[in-house]
């Protein structure tokens, strides 16, 4: 089993359900504001009446209670929101220098990958790809001269996970920064921090926000050093900046984080136990199943569950995997994930032909339907392949 919910400590989910017990200084207002303007006046003196905040790219005010609520959510000493997961990522790996070193897995979110295989290339970085299933493949790619370790875990779409204590101290002894997408895990299920990560990024716009609804992306640090301040200066000048309206439907939809992602992450095991039963299904990706390759690993650094995700490959190739995703009804076929509504994807269609993803793979997004209802719907979709 993953770690046991007592493990979290409830005042802080309080404080996330409650926004950080808010009120509005001047009206009492129980909800933050939205602050539209993308300029602010100054005072006789020409000083700002709140320091820091004179122009929007730089900062919105709006920001402040989700900022903080991810900084706690993370157990980290500060937090930025961005425009996109891919906006802050991208940031972090922008940051770095010309020659330095990176690793990064085999197996990540396509969208990120290409791009640092991209950037790598006309930035100068030198670039190093571990094997996200072996364990041992990170400890031989992480040598001294290495500045920045990028690990996603679970990753996305098999659901690999990675020892983030181990990753940790690996990267440290090099004299290297650990950075993780912990999108899928969520700071419900585990802190990567409190394990030794530096830095750790979500794209926001999944089960952080929650209802589909919103695009943004955040970055958490250990420590508010000269790297995060290339980081936020990245974030201020690239304009690669968060609407105001979208991170405050982002600190609502944290308000709820907790309820919705247990209750997907209790779903989602039991539609895995069930896929592993079917014949038509040939094999089932999700950590909390207790013979996946990365359970082990799972039980150790997450809590509360194992999350919202899981693949499973259908008999029968790409014909009958797009068959099984046609016939299904409480599954939307779209590509994203951590909503509250289930979707389906056939991840190699939307990776494209150079895709290393099983053409048999189907992802899962669980959502908070109820669990017998989701079952059911993907029963119907496998029996009628008989």
């Amino acid at each position: 089993m993953a770690k046991d919910t007592d493990d979290h400590d409830a005042a802080l989910e309080s404080r996330i359900a409650s926004g950080l017990h808010f009120a509005d200084k001047e009206t009492g207002a129980v909800i933050p504001p939205i602050h539209l303007a993308t300029t602010y006046a100054r005072d006789t003196e020409y000083a700002l009446p709140d320091p820091g905040v004179g122009y929007s790219r730089d900062e919105n005010p709006t920001y402040r209670v989700p900022e903080r609520m991810l900084a706690e959510l993370e157990a980290g000493a500060d937090a930025l929101l961005f425009a996109s997961g891919m906006a802050a990522a991208t940031a972090v790996f922008r940051a770095l220098a010309p020659g330095d070193r990176i690793v990064v897995p085999d197996v990540m979110y396509w969208g990120l990958r290409h791009w640092i295989a991209t950037f790598s290339e006309t930035w100068g970085l030198e670039r190093v790809t571990y094997v996200t299933s072996d364990p041992d493949s990170l400890a031989l790619a992480i040598t001294p001269g290495t500045r920045l370790v990028w690990v996603e875990t679970p990753s996305n779409p098999l659901w690999d996970t990675t020892d983030l204590a181990r990753a940790a101290e690996l990267a440290h002894a090099a004299g290297a920064m650990l950075a993780v997408d912990s999108t899928v895990a969520t700071p419900v299920h585990t802190q990567p921090i409190l394990l030794g990560a530096d830095i750790v990024m979500h794209a926001a716009t999944k089960a952080l926000n929650g209802h589909s609804d919103v695009l943004a992306g955040a970055l958490v640090c250990r420590e508010r050093n000269d790297f995060w301040g290339r980081i936020a200066t990245e974030r201020g000048e690239g304009g690669a900046v968060c609407g105001a309206f979208e991170a405050w439907l982002l600190q609502r939809g944290m308000r709820t984080l907790f309820l919705r992602q247990r209750r997907a992450s209790e779903s989602a095991l039991a539609v895995a136990e069930a896929l592993q039963a079917h014949p038509q299904v040939e094999r089932v990706r999700y950590p909390g199943l207790a013979d996946d390759p990365g359970h082990a690993v799972a039980a150790k650094q997450m809590r509360g569950g194992f999350g919202s995700m899981l693949s499973f490959m259908v008999r029968g190739g790409r014909d009958a995997a797009l068959a099984v995703a046609g016939r299904l009804r409480l599954f939307a076929s779209a590509t994203s994930l951590g909503g509250v509504e289930s979707l389906v994807e056939h991840r190699a269609t939307i990776e494209g032909p150079d895709s290393p993803i099983p053409d048999n793979l189907l992802r899962l997004s669980v959502g908070i339907e109820v669990a017998d209802d989701l079952i059911a719907d993907l029963t119907q979709a496998l029996d009628a392949l008989d």
